[in-house]
């Protein structure tokens, strides 16, 4: 999630819908992996095309890079333990490839300078160590070092195709690398990272959300598979979802106040966003897997962001990382975890938010 403390930064119907497009168009390399798969790697999925992820793992890491300089072991342990098919992380906020001024490769590290080397050697050094080692991943990453989203798969689950944006179009990545959506034979698995709403009408951050609730409305409209949904969202749907509902719905920056009620309050607890996420569940025929199995309030692990230990936030905390299922899978789902909790943000591994799983069970 984006602090909180500052505003955010200016970003360029029921029918069911053509989906609207808003993927940034980018240079064709070999290293871009959207699309199909390999005729060989072809071979070996439809070898093993009743081979499904049933165990899931969504993290906002607020930069990889620092959690990999300070907090990898801890989290390196955790996953090892966990042991998911799939790894879904956001605010990878590591810069696309591409010197200034040229076009970029979302799907590649920057390593043009040597600073971008060298952090491109720290990354790959950590993905090279158990139990990183036995995952594919695929990247889609911002110009700068700011959003950018990640996925790791077993090896030996490998997708039948993987994209970049909403409209599933491989060789398009969304601005800021929110999107990424691997095809299995029987599912789609989307990793997302929500723009924050922001606090103000004039910054553009409202319309920014808005067109993008849109895109995924529409997008949850028109899959023609099963869908599981990560990541950071953005929102918290219900009263439930946040420690202090009166603290958020009150919340002002400075002072301001939106001239439409339904915007005041905290980003991500807004009416406008809560209501908007109702209606794509709604209109998705979709599930939040964590609520499906934890119907009361939990104080202590029932958020998946927390505020800084020190100063007004300490203590008030969000539920805004999910796992959204098709209604489908619902009787498939076994398990929903959030694994933080506690105002020191305990299992957080240095980020401001905790990593959630899902486990479903083998289809019947």
């Amino acid at each position: 999630m984006k602090r909180f403390f500052k505003p955010i930064e200016k970003e360029g119907s029921a029918k069911k819908p053509s989906l609207s497009s808003d993927c940034a168009s980018t240079a064709k390399t070999e290293a871009d992996d959207g699309v199909a798969l390999s005729d060989n790697e072809n071979e070996n999925e439809n070898e093993k095309k009743d081979l499904h992820p049933l165990k899931f793992l969504t993290w906002n890491a607020n930069s990889l890079l620092l959690r990999i300089k300070n907090d990898w072991s801890h989290f390196s342990s955790f996953v090892q333990t966990l042991d998911p098919d799939v790894i879904c992380i956001q605010e990878v906020r590591i810069p696309a490839a591409g010197a200034k001024g040229a076009p970029k490769n979302p799907g590649e590290l920057k390593d043009d300078t040597s600073a971008s080397r060298e952090e491109k050697q720290i990354v790959m050094r950590a993905l090279s160590t158990v139990p990183f080692k036995e995952y594919r991943v695929w990247w889609s990453l911002s110009n700068s070092k700011y959003g950018g989203t990640a996925m790791f798969i077993k090896k030996h689950l490998q997708p039948k195709k993987v994209s970049f944006c909403l409209d599933r179009t491989g060789s398009k990545h969304e601005q800021d690398g929110r999107v990424i959506i691997a095809e299995f034979e029987s599912y789609l698995v989307m990793n997302t990272y929500a723009p924050n709403n922001g606090w103000k009408e004039e910054e553009n951050s409202f319309p920014r959300r808005r067109k993008w609730d849109k895109r995924i409305l529409e997008f949850v409209q028109c899959i023609d598979k099963p869908l599981i949904w990560c990541g950071d969202l953005n929102v918290s749907h219900e009263d439930i979802d946040v420690s202090h509902p009166d603290f958020f719905s009150s919340a002002k920056l400075n002072g301001y106040v939106p001239p439409n009620k339904e915007d005041c309050g905290q980003p991500g607890f807004t009416l406008a966003e809560r209501r908007r996420f109702e209606n794509m569940l709604t209109q998705g025929k979709l599930i939040d897997a964590y609520r499906f199995l934890h119907k009361e309030k939990d104080m202590d692990s029932g958020f998946s962001w927390s505020g800084h230990p020190i100063g007004k936030y300490r203590g008030k905390r969000m539920r805004i990382d999910y796992f959204i299922v098709s209604e489908k899978l619902k009787e498939r789902i076994i398990a929903c975890e959030i694994h933080g909790h506690g105002i020191e943000r305990e299992g957080f591994y240095g980020s401001d938010h905790c990593p959630v799983s899902l486990k479903l069970s083998q289809e019947a």
